[in-house]
């Protein structure tokens, strides 16, 4: 199986460079393509005219419209599957996932896909493996640690950022959004080479792990 894998930026790229690997084993490929964010779906789901605009959710049905063109012409002896993984954020997890099945589905043909929500972000992935937090920063602050509910909506970064960055996600969040993505891509480097990925505890990451072993198995 070949996989093309679309996230929302350059921190999940990296995380997912480093997990995947581990997930499919040797005889698949994988391919992560970043975006410059996640935005919204288009109105009426129609394709955008600013492509190069690099906005994941606004991009989606062109994309999936080209790759189940594409896959269709490879045949049954080159498999492939698209696998967006995305943050939930304040959204509606039963809406949302119905806006983007409802996407797939005015593809003609489809593309093999799966929709890996990450709740309510990418970072709750990292919180539901605290003994790789704790590797990757040994000084990260042990209450806010176990204060977390995994994939609870609570402003997932934050609580991160309040257990590992020097003051805090207050501090962080003062240096703007480019130093709070830059810090984002340090966790992802620091944390994901020590996670377990048969021990996490946060449900939407074993959803992710449940979809990718489904295909590869």
């Amino acid at each position: 199986m070949h996989f093309e894998i679309l996230v929302e930026d350059q921190s999940g790229k990296k995380m997912l460079e480093i997990l995947v690997p581990k997930m499919i084993g040797e005889g698949h490929s994988y391919n992560v393509i970043s975006y410059k964010g996640v935005g919204h779906i288009p109105t009426n789901m129609r394709d955008t005219k600013t492509a190069s605009n690099r906005i994941l959710l606004e991009n989606l049905p062109k994309l999936l419209k080209g790759y189940g063109k594409t896959f269709a012409g490879y045949g049954a002896d080159f498999p492939c599957a698209v696998i967006l993984v995305c943050d939930l954020d304040d959204k509606c997890l039963t809406t949302f996932t119905g806006q983007l099945q409802a996407i797939l589905d005015a593809c003609h043909p489809q593309p093999e896909t799966r929709f890996c929500i990450a709740i309510e972000e990418g970072e709750a992935w990292f919180l539901g493996d605290i003994p790789a937090v704790k590797t990757a920063y040994p000084n990260a602050q042990t209450v806010v640690l176990n204060s977390y509910e995994n994939d609870s909506i609570c402003g997932t970064w934050e609580k991160l950022a309040d257990a590992v960055y020097p003051g805090g996600s207050r501090a962080l969040s003062a240096k703007g959004w480019k130093a709070a993505g830059a810090e984002k891509s340090v966790w992802a480097e620091k944390i994901t080479p020590h996670m377990d990925i048969e021990n996490n505890v946060s449900p939407s990451f074993n959803a992710f792990k449940t979809e990718m072993d489904a295909l590869t198995t």
